[in-house]
């Protein structure tokens, strides 16, 4: 098994403080419209954990992902920006990344392209918190819950995309985070 060296380390740190920050940033304008579909959201979810699959995508070791989610979840805790979920917010952070990493393994062994593992780990990630968050907190059932699914369904497949994009343009510095 590789081992986990410093510069990969600061580069998944350096993942999840993106994460945090973009999900901060883009959280109003996520809102407008998850209010306007009357669901509890998705969208912000999405585009946070996009930096978690690039950060997978770079860095591909094993748990690399989940170790994300769990610092993020840490982070979140020490700042008490545990939102609706309290205490129980780092499940909704580990779950992701747990997911993440279960889609790139079964992606690798069954040969999926790399920008279909980016998509579908992005997609299934965000659907996993969403299911997680509902289990929670929000106890949605029936109509409701499918279209929170389903947004962050869509938003995860658009957010995979992006993900794809970013990684791409960053594989210069993949050689020398790997190399």
């Amino acid at each position: 098994m590789k081992e986990y060296r410093l510069k990969d380390l600061i580069y998944l740190a350096l993942c999840c403080d993106i994460g945090l920050l973009s999900k901060r940033l883009i959280s109003p304008f996520a809102n407008m419209i998850t209010d306007f579909l009357k669901i509890p959201g998705g969208i912000g979810t999405a585009f946070s954990l996009m930096f978690l699959v690039v950060g997978k995508d770079m860095i591909p070791l094993r748990g690399c992902a989940a170790l994300m989610g769990f610092v993020q979840s840490m982070i979140m805790l020490a700042l008490g920006l545990t939102g609706s979920m309290g205490l129980l917010a780092p499940i909704g952070y580990i779950v992701p990344g747990i997911v993440i990493d279960l889609v790139y393994f079964i992606g690798k062994k069954t040969g999926m392209e790399r920008s279909g593992r980016m998509v579908l780990a992005n997609m299934l990630a965000s659907a996993s918190a969403g299911l997680t968050a509902n289990l929670i907190v929000f106890r949605l059932k029936g109509i409701p819950l499918a279209l929170y699914v389903t947004v962050a369904l869509l938003s995860g497949a658009v957010c995979g995309c992006l993900a794809c994009m970013l990684s791409t343009r960053l594989k210069p510095i993949k050689k020398n985070i790997r190399g």
